[in-house]
């Protein structure tokens, strides 16, 4: 059912949030293996005290226009329908949603076979071109999903585009000036989680926040006189060409947004700033915003998550979050509202993760639904056009993009 009531989120006050049922997961096309039926906390979690929304107060990071000024008048820049369309693209494979237990009914999509079996790669963020515009296409007509990567000290972003079947790797880098000259560096984050809204791209940045990249802003270095796809070990400036680790294409940071407390430690505490673990929009409140939460363990204080305008973040000065609450379980890879209605991801180590789904009251969560799901559940986008949750399994040989239907997701 569509929940038509929406959160106001609105004032720095506590909220109340739409009730909204537990949905089950349908879909469009055959997947692998049978949901596990669905069960629920019996009562309602008692209430906790509500997080201080000043501890997730934001603070745009340096300028980094002379770089990127420096970088666009030697490389030549690609659409994102640009780089979907021209050659070399990855193809989609087959056969992933078995090894990786999607559940049944679910809409699969699997990676080729170098991406599916690489340990080095390993998928954690997930968003959408409905994050991104209320129309949900993209200049060109494309429709494309992103997932982020991390290995040892790099990141990168795959454009999936569902219509040809194909995708493209992109290499994130961090841009700067050395010795006088425009050049680029690895970014060595988790990159958890992503939130692509309008042509902004937010990154997590666990420790400090959030990494910002433009879409207008990606260079093609196979087509460009100073660029070079070689050199798989060089990245950025060398001699008079600019390498990425052999990848085409480059996409350089534009921006950041750091907590006005400092960088978060290494374990959850509770309060302070967020340790920025996962990302998310969420276009149908009555402003949009951006949603972001923390992965704790087990023993450690339970994880919170967090909203802000999303609108604020295109300003300068300080961006003030407008509603916070403890999460309604521990290890959260992932989370996203729709319509008021919440799911979150659970990781269980070698184990099946768990989807939670519940709907919030005024102070605290109503019934919580746990359900059975793919190995390695990460990052959470609501396609609203498909009515479909998307999120990436993880773990290298049970690795898929994949979806459950639901009418809250609209």
């Amino acid at each position: 059912m569509i929940i038509s009531q929406r959160t106001v989120t609105g004032t720095r006050k506590r909220t109340i949030a739409a009730v909204a049922v537990a949905v089950p997961l349908a879909a469009l096309s055959p997947g692998a293996v049978h949901p596990t039926p669905a069960t629920a906390a019996p009562v309602a979690m008692s209430a906790a005290k509500a997080p201080n929304l000043s501890d997730f107060d934001l603070r745009r990071g340096s300028d980094r226009g002379p770089a990127l000024r420096a970088l666009g008048g030697r490389l030549q820049r690609s659409s994102v329908s640009g780089l979907l369309t021209s050659s070399g693209l990855g193809r989609f494979g087959r056969g992933c949603g078995k090894p990786a237990a999607v559940p049944a009914h679910s809409l699969v999509y699997c990676f080729d076979k170098q991406d599916s079996a690489t340990n080095a790669w390993v998928p954690q963020g997930v968003s959408t071109v409905s994050d991104a515009t209320e129309g949900e296409r993209w200049a060109g007509g494309v429709r494309p999903m992103l997932v982020s990567w991390h290995d040892s000290g790099r990141i990168r972003l795959t454009f999936v585009d569902p219509d040809r079947h194909s995708y493209r790797h992109v290499l994130l880098v961090a841009p700067t000036v050395k010795n006088g000259r425009a050049t680029y560096s690895d970014i060595g984050v988790h990159a958890g989680g992503i939130a692509w809204y309008g042509d902004k791209l937010y990154v997590a940045d666990t420790r400090h926040g959030l990494r910002e990249f433009d879409m207008r802003q990606i260079y093609d270095l196979g087509r460009s006189k100073a660029g070079s796809t070689g050199h798989a070990s060089w990245v950025g400036l060398h001699g008079k060409k600019y390498y990425g680790h052999g990848f085409r294409y480059v996409m350089p940071q534009t921006g950041s947004w750091h907590f006005v407390g400092g960088a978060t430690g290494g374990t959850c505490r509770g309060s302070g700033p967020l340790r920025m673990s996962w990302v998310a929009v969420d276009r149908t409140t009555w402003h949009h915003v951006l949603i972001a939460g923390e992965y704790c363990r087990p023993k450690a204080p339970q994880g919170r998550v967090v909203t802000w305008p999303v609108g604020a973040l295109s300003e300068g000065g300080t961006v003030h979050a407008d509603w916070a609450a403890e999460l309604p379980g521990d290890r959260i890879q992932g989370g996203v509202r729709t319509n008021g209605h919440w799911w979150f991801t659970q990781s269980r180590n070698k184990k099946r993760g768990h989807l939670l789904s519940t709907s919030r009251s005024l102070f605290d969560w109503n019934r919580v639904t746990h359900r059975t799901i793919s190995h390695g559940p990460e990052d959470l986008s609501c396609f609203r056009g498909q009515h479909r949750v998307w999120t990436v399994a993880e773990y290298a040989r049970k690795r898929a993009l994949w979806s459950f239907r639901t009418d809250s997701c609209a």
